[in-house]
C-alpha cells in the first residue's frame, strides 16, 4: 500500500511516500494511524493529533473508519481551508 502525506504531515515525517504493508488487525484509517504512530518520533509527532489530520482512500476523502482493506493509496494531509 502506498502511503502519501503532504504539507506538514509529510514535512514531520519527512518524507512525501512510502510503501509500507501493515499487519491485518490494521483494519480502518484510525487503526492505520495507530499503527505508524508507533512506527518512530517522526509518526508520533505527525499524528500527535489524529483528529486534525484528514485521509483520502484512493484519491476519495475518507472517514476514520473507513476500511483500508483493497486500497492502493492512502494520503494524509492537514485540514485545508478556502478563501
Amino acid at each position: 500500500m502506498k502511503l502519501v502525506y503532504f504539507a506538514w504531515v509529510r514535512e514531520r515525517i519527512g518524507r512525501a511516500e512510502e510503501e509500507l504493508a501493515p499487519p491485518p488487525e490494521v483494519a480502518t484509517v484510525t487503526d492505520l494511524v495507530g499503527w505508524l504512530r508507533g512506527r518512530g518520533e517522526e509518526y508520533a509527532y505527525a499524528f500527535e493529533d489524529p483528529g486534525v489530520v484528514r485521509a483520502a482512500i484512493d484519491r476519495t476523502h475518507a472517514k476514520p473508519d473507513a476500511q483500508i482493506a483493497g486500497a492502493s493509496e492512502i494520503a494524509f494531509f492537514p485540514p485545508m481551508t478556502g478563501g
